[in-house]
This record gives C-alpha cells, structure tokens and sequence, in this order.
C-alpha cells in the first residue's frame, strides 16, 4: 500500500531549510501555521530546532474545519509548553487581530531596546513558516489586505520567497511548504494525505478514501450516518463504500461500483468540512 510509505525531500525543500536558517537572522518572530485538524501531523519536527530561541507563535488555522471543543484543548496543551497559540481561519479573518496582539507582545522588549540603543523604530519582521497547502499564503494576504501572495487549491503552488510589506509597522517574510526528509510514522503520513498536504497526484486515491472512512465510522458515526444516509451495521468498510457509492448515485454501467468518484467525495467533503467539523488528533492533556 504506497499511501504510507512516503520519502518527501525534494530539492527545493533541502534548500528551504537551508534558507530558513539563513533568514533567521533576519526576522524578530515566526508564526509556525499549523492545520486545526491535525496539529502533531503538520508541525515538522526540525523546526523547533532551527527556529532556536526565536519568539515564536503558533497560528491554528482552519478553524471552521476542526471540532472547536478539541481546538480549545490544543491551545491549552501549547499553553503548558509556554507557546504562544493563536486560533484563526484566514479565509474570514477570524483571529487574526489577536494573532498581530500577541506578536507586538512577544517582541515589545526587543524592540524597546533597539531605541533605547539609539535605533530608530523599525518594522517588526516576520517570517511565516508551515508545511504545503496549510493557508500562508491566505495568511499573508489577510495581513497585508491585497492579493500579495499566489493562492492555490494544490499543495506547493507558492514558490521561492518574497518579502512583503504589511499594514501598520509589520514585514513579512514569505517561504515555501516544507515537509521533512521522510514521514515514518504511517498515521501522519495518512492525516496529512487526508487534508490535502501531500498532493493526490501521488496518491492511491480508492485506498486513502477507505482509510479515511475507516475512522470516520470509527470515531465520527453519527456524522457519516447524517450525512450519507447510511444507517444500521456494516460488515466491512468495503460495503459502507458501496452503499454510500448508492447513495450518491456513483455507478457505472453494468451496475457496477465507481469507487473512483465516491473516493473523490468522501476526501472532497471531509476536507471541506461538508461531512461535519471533524479534529483527526485531540491531545493528551496531564
């Protein structure tokens, strides 16, 4: 089954971590953008490690696609490892006002310290970092209020790096998604291929939506049964499969099952939310 076993370390993500670590010492703050729905999964693992003693600001985004009950958790489980942890949804703007608060909190004593040497008031310099397809180009374009960054429905249509110049006394610096050298551990490489951050170009699509299936009826009965019609016991997930594919009309001739277009459906309307606001990881609070 090729959906697990996943070496991602293209070239131009060696070299963004080289560039990451370059520009470090350029910015004042980073914002980590992390997707609601799978925290653990889509936070790279080096990146504590390059980022260092940088403030830093964990931005949870996709909101509106997540259970609010588990993202209140996950802000608390930050909260115990004193970081920074903002809610938003950077299609509506949601949090964003209190994600820029906190930002000219944590640098206000670097910044007093800059004029107290004598510097003249600089903009406050932020680099925003986040695996593909999580939202920073949405991010960047809320902040600076104008199409400044490329937006794509894809993983991986932002390309190289920009600064940017934002509202008020902020700059911004943009940078490419990056995963890290190779995902060992097959549930985060199934919630990331679940919420579109590794492209479904490479993907065994009919297996990932099985998957994917496979927990909903698991963890998220009630919200499959709404949604597809699909009430009462099944003895695999294979026959869920069809009676969903029934439902919705996805046959092809000779009465058979296209499990290629309801496949497409199911991932379609759990990334859209259509099936319910659904959290893949809740965290493990002491």
């Amino acid at each position: 089954m090729g959906i697990v076993n996943i070496n991602w370390y293209p070239g131009h993500m060696k070299k963004t971590k080289e560039l990451l670590r370059e520009q470090l010492k350029l910015v004042d703050i980073v914002y980590e953008l992390l997707d609601a729905r799978i925290p653990l999964s889509s936070k790279n693992p080096d990146l504590n490690r390059i980022i260092g003693d940088n403030p830093q600001i964990v931005i949870l985004n996709k909101i509106d696609l997540a259970d609010p009950r588990v993202t209140s958790m996950w802000i608390e489980y930050f909260k115990k490892q004193q970081i920074i942890t903002v809610p938003v949804n950077t299609m509506t703007g949601n949090g964003i006002g209190q994600m820029i608060k906190e930002s000219e909190k944590a640098v206000k004593a670097k910044m007093d310290a800059l004029i107290k040497k004598g510097r003249k008031p600089r903009p406050v310099r932020i680099m925003v970092v986040g695996i593909p397809n999580v939202g920073k180009s949405s991010l960047i374009n809320r902040l600076a209020d104008k199409k400044s960054a490329r937006i794509g429905d894809k993983p991986g249509v932002t390309k190289g790096k920009q600064w940017i110049r934002l509202k008020g006394n902020m700059e911004l610096l943009d940078t490419p998604g990056i995963l890290w050298p190779k995902i060992e551990d097959p549930a985060v490489a199934l919630n990331l291929a679940f919420t579109g951050a590794i492209k479904d170009e490479i993907m065994d699509i009919e297996t990932l939506a099985y998957k994917l299936l496979e927990i909903l009826w698991s963890e998220h009965r009630e919200k499959v049964v709404k949604r597809y019609k699909v009430e009462g016991e099944y003895d695999a997930i294979i026959d869920l499969t069809d009676r969903i594919a029934k439902n919705r009309g996805c046959i092809l001739k000779g009465n058979e099952i296209d499990y290629f277009r309801i496949s497409n459906i199911i991932l379609d309307e759990f990334r859209s939310a259509t099936i319910g606001r659904i959290s893949l990881e809740c965290p493990t609070l002491s």
